[in-house]
């Protein structure tokens, strides 16, 4: 009988979004593009590449079921994936909090400036991470020789004897990329929080005068974290996805792979499965693993973030 009645509420509760597709058509019709879209190139690839996580799969054959051996390679038996995974942690652990609060940080110093000398900041600041020039300023900038800036400013200054590997000795090369990413890091999240702040509305603060606020710290507390918890949250999405996904800074600067893959990252680990060796099932296997990864790193972010201004 439980059985009949749980049936029933199914098909009501199917009956009733049927009618509310056919209510707000219009809004479905608006949204249908972005949604093929999303579907084609996001979950469709994300499906399939689960699915060849389970194969052996080398683009010449068919792909061959062999279950959970290559996340069973990846975990217990790839020496590099281990490093590659401490690596990445290392550089979401670091850079993606530090990004994230300097982006804020800046934000909020650079709003409080008058409308055209902030449209002139937001861009110096935002500008150089979409520049394709930036690899090679930094490469120049830590250049192992006497001619590398760091290096030309230590050596006269005495501190050095003679020029530093930065980009090929294990002991600099995670310190050096993470200032990189660091840097990198002030792009679209700091843009997102300039737009955040933009839509507080001011009589929130005359407000909060009123009702007790003493500074601007409790006014940041109180008003402002809680008034753009999306665009903090976007903001926490993009410096997550940013650390995770990093592989250019390290292949650009350090090489490919990098000394004793010092710096080789999960999507350096990736690259090579899948865009040199072409094993596209043990490849599908570590974007998988690095998917859960980013949604549990997510999730916890999105708990903390509900207590702001609580």
């Amino acid at each position: 009988m439980s059985l009949i009645r749980y049936a029933a509420k199914k098909k009501r509760s199917f009956l009733h979004l049927i009618k509310e597709v056919v209510r707000y058509r219009t809004c479905y019709f608006f949204l249908a593009p972005f949604a093929v879209v999303f579907g084609l190139f996001y979950v469709a690839p994300l499906v399939v590449s689960i699915f060849y996580s389970f194969t052996y799969y080398n683009i010449l054959e068919p792909p061959r079921f062999i279950g959970l051996r290559n996340y069973i390679n990846l975990l217990l038996g790839d020496d590099v994936f281990l490093t590659a995974m401490k690596n990445t942690f290392i550089m979401v652990a670091i850079a993606g909090p530090v990004g994230y609060i300097a982006s804020f940080l800046f934000a909020w110093f650079i709003y409080e400036l008058p409308r055209y000398i902030r449209a002139f900041v937001t861009l110096i600041f935002y500008a150089p991470s979409i520049s394709g020039a930036v690899y090679m300023i930094w490469a120049i900038i830590f250049s192992g020789d006497a001619y590398g800036y760091i290096n030309g400013l230590l050596m006269h200054l005495g501190i050095l004897d003679q020029p530093v590997l930065w980009l090929t000795d294990p002991k600099y090369m995670m310190p050096v990329i993470l200032v990189v990413i660091l840097w990198m890091s002030l792009g679209a999240g700091f843009l997102a929080f300039i737009a955040g702040l933009a839509t507080i509305d001011e009589t929130l603060y005359e407000a909060g005068l009123i009702d007790g606020i003493k500074n601007r710290w409790q006014e940041l507390w109180y008003i402002t974290l809680p008034n753009m918890k999306g665009m903090l949250m976007f903001g926490a999405v993009m410096a997550i996805t940013q650390s995770f996904g990093v592989a250019d800074v390290t292949i650009a600067l350090a090489g490919f792979p990098s000394t004793d893959y010092a710096v080789h990252t999960v999507v350096n680990h990736l690259v090579d499965y899948g865009s040199i060796r072409f094993e596209m099932g043990y490849a599908s296997a570590i974007a998988t693993l690095l998917f859960l990864a980013m949604i549990v790193c997510n999730a916890l972010i999105q708990k903390m973030l509900r207590r702001v201004g609580t």
